[in-house]
């Protein structure tokens, strides 16, 4: 390996984070992630136990609010790049996060939180997406390495918010009768980062001019869905869905199989995405070396080893050592998909981040039928094998499809 690439690899803060752009963005995307991780482990329970809501009822809730995010994803992701920049959907999207958290402390009701969650809150959500774009656009011109690397540091900053914001949020509300602060928490989360967009991101001027010839919403659409992205999109969906079945299984295991305990629970949580954290920032780097597809078909592997794994744990020991074979992979999984994704669809960066929100909402629906399936037929034990057979089947479309894009 050359020096220079070597010392590149090794440097402690890469020259792409100095740009301005993006030290803003990755700013504003702890900020979006600390509303997600104080109102996230709590949503259930302000929602059914606080507010009455049944359980079907909230179920229902859930689903069509990740639905209605990704169509609301798509279609600001596509009106962002017709009309060149990014910063005034970011700004429309943070100010519904506003209303949508504070909403819910304020005026705490079952029809408050169900407006809020159905349609003030996926509008938020596309916030994600946006926030992709505008780096993504920002990028543009530099090294893949470089935006890999981009992608990689912004998304660390989601995984760091997860690190710290829940366990801070449940201490502060420990002695409290109501988890409905949090929601408090989530909506200043959002004033931050409307702030940091609105006075500190530098305004965009180079967007790519291309991306603005108009697409009409039906034809975004019908680009997302045309057979060249959406095999894409399903094969690393299936492997996105291992996270998901994970984040389900990983507690039941813990206090059934491996006789933990619910303490046992929050600090595997804790361990996983600190090492989340670290690889990301590894992972980024190790692309310098080799390709999207190749290092995401290793975070697979290597995922799909410690679902497997997982699936024979017996003792809580066995789950603690497993902490860094699962960060390793979730790190891979949750960052890599991010670049790859918005290749896809790479002259228009909105739309082609909104792929992100699509990969998360197909992953999420995946994720509950194999759940179903796993634990219909099995234990969830063995729900685990069966993510792990639906991760190597994702690798291999994506493969498949990818080898067949090189042929030609």
């Amino acid at each position: 390996m050359p020096l220079a690439q070597l010392h590149d690899m090794t440097r402690p803060l890469p020259d792409v984070f100095r740009n301005p752009t993006i030290r803003v963005s990755m700013l504003a995307i702890f900020a979006f992630g600390f509303a997600g991780a104080a109102t996230s482990p709590y949503q259930s329970v302000v929602g059914i136990r606080e507010l009455g809501l049944s359980n079907g009822i909230y179920s229902g809730l859930i689903f069509a609010a990740a639905a209605v995010n990704v169509i609301v994803s798509i279609l600001l992701g596509n009106l962002a790049d017709r009309i060149g920049e990014y910063r005034s959907m970011m700004i429309v999207a943070a100010v519904f996060g506003i209303l949508g958290y504070g909403a819910v402390f304020v005026l705490p009701a079952q029809a408050t939180f169900v407006f809020s969650a159905l349609l003030l809150l996926p509008v938020y959500g596309s916030l994600n997406s946006l926030l992709f774009a505008n780096v993504r656009a920002t990028t543009k011109g530099m090294s893949r390495n470089d935006v890999a690397t981009v992608n990689s540091g912004v998304r660390a900053m989601i995984s760091l918010s997860w690190v710290l914001v829940p366990g801070i949020t449940g201490a502060l509300l420990a002695g409290s009768t109501t988890m409905l602060p949090a929601y408090l928490f989530a909506a200043v989360a959002c004033v931050v980062c409307l702030t940091l967009i609105a006075i500190f991101l530098p305004r965009q001027s180079g967007t790519d001019k291309a991306a603005t010839h108009h697409l009409s919403y039906l034809a975004a659409l019908g680009e997302v869905l045309s057979p060249r992205v959406f095999v894409r999109v399903i094969a690393v969906a299936l492997i996105s869905s291992t996270l998901h079945v994970n984040g389900v299984i990983l507690p039941l295991i813990v206090t059934g199989a491996a006789h933990g305990t619910v303490t046992d629970i929050g600090v595997l949580v804790g361990i996983v995405a600190f090492f989340e954290v670290v690889f990301i920032i590894i992972w980024g780097r190790a692309q310098r070396i080799m390709s999207h597809v190749t290092a995401l078909a290793l975070g697979t592997v290597i995922y799909v080893s410690y679902l497997v794994l997982l699936g024979f744990a017996s003792a809580p020991w066995h789950v603690y050592a497993l902490t860094v074979l699962s960060g390793i992979g979730a790190a891979a999984l949750i960052s890599i998909p991010i670049t790859y994704l918005q290749d896809l669809i790479a002259e228009r960066p909105g739309l082609g981040s909104a792929l992100i929100s699509v990969n998360i909402f197909l992953g999420a629906g995946l994720s509950a039928l194999l759940f179903a399936i796993g634990t219909g037929i099995s234990s969830y034990s063995g729900t685990a094998l069966i993510a792990a057979v639906a991760g190597l089947i994702g690798l291999g479309l994506l493969l498949y499809f990818d080898g067949r894009k090189r042929r030609r």
